[in-house]
């Protein structure tokens, strides 16, 4: 009974080690993860820094703005970092959610606490102070996000000003709107003197899919040179639905073929949009294989692209 209850207790304290120290669980291991179904780790297996390009935070310590539409439950870091155990994945974009407006307090206190291995992006309109700006720079936030839906405090007629303040920082602008607008303000984003990147496949309808005529406007807007869109988020607008999201596939697959150099992956963990519904992250990630069957190019959207757009490799 001794011998084994220091078996137990060292093994116990291994463990423990693991864990504080970050060695991740061994590959097959069962890994739950809040806001996200099923245990199992992926079958694709991540290649060493492998970048989570959109993902948030959700901290109740932190108020919601007044007239946030959207308050999920306390999504952690810590909680965060078990999603990451399971995936595979080692850096990440943490985007400041609409539950917060322009506050991005939660989003930096994230970016503290997940370190030399995160970025972030803020939301901030007119009033903020050039000041404030530098700020955020060096804390390690890499862009703005605009929702330009009716309750943001972000419109399109700051997209043009803001972008000038922050060109000097090497910011770029996140675009998360209806395939509708973003086919309004082509000319504006045209214009803009920074990269544009857009959230979700910039939400072409189904079952037009790349029919779409958001399809073929930032087609346009990739091919002038500074636009970059995030394969994520494929629940949002399948008709079809999990496992397969099959309707999503072609468009993935239209994109990579036409430029996989402006592409990036991204969790949307904890899925705010979703609910109680819960999508299994490891059967997301596979979809990689069916969306980028090449291994080069599939890396190459996993790590050398975000490496490059975020800066991840230089300092914060």
């Amino acid at each position: 009974m001794i011998a084994r209850r220091t078996l137990l207790k060292g093994a116990t304290m291994a463990a423990v080690a693991a864990t504080t120290t970050g060695i991740s669980i061994r590959s097959g291991d069962a890994q739950p993860v809040p806001y996200s179904a099923g245990t199992e780790p992926p079958k694709l297996k991540a290649p060493p820094n492998t970048c989570d390009c959109h993902m948030h935070i959700y901290n109740s310590r932190f108020p919601a703005a007044p007239d946030a539409a959207l308050r999920p439950g306390d999504a952690h870091a810590e909680d965060y970092r078990l999603f990451q155990k399971r995936i595979g994945t080692t850096r990440n974009v943490i985007v400041t959610p609409s539950t917060y407006g322009t506050d991005n307090s939660c989003t930096l206190d994230a970016l503290a606490t997940l370190g030399a291995t995160a970025r972030a992006i803020a939301v901030v309109d007119t009033s903020v102070t050039d000041a404030e700006l530098k700020r955020l720079a060096g804390l390690g936030v890499r862009g703005m996000r605009f929702m330009l839906n009716p309750t943001s405090p972000t419109t399109v007629a700051m997209l043009e000003p803001l972008s000038k303040r922050v060109a000097d920082l090497g910011w770029h602008v996140q675009i998360s709107t209806t395939a509708k607008q973003i086919i309004a303000i082509e000319d504006v984003l045209t214009r803009l003197p920074v990269p544009v990147i857009f959230d979700h496949f910039a939400h072409p309808g189904q079952p037009a899919g790349i029919d779409d005529p958001v399809f073929a406007t930032v087609r346009r807007l990739i091919d002038k040179g500074r636009t970059w869109v995030k394969l994520s988020a494929p629940y949002i607008d399948t008709k079809v639905g999990p496992p397969t999201y099959a309707d999503v596939t072609p468009v993935a697959q239209a994109y990579v073929k036409a430029a996989p150099e402006r592409l990036v992956w991204a969790s949307d963990w904890p899925h705010p949009s979703q609910g109680d519904k819960h999508p299994d992250d490891a059967v997301l990630f596979d979809l990689l294989t069916q969306w980028i069957p090449d291994e080069a190019t599939r890396n190459r959207i996993l790590v050398q692209n975000p490496e490059a757009f975020y800066g991840f490799g230089k300092p914060a």
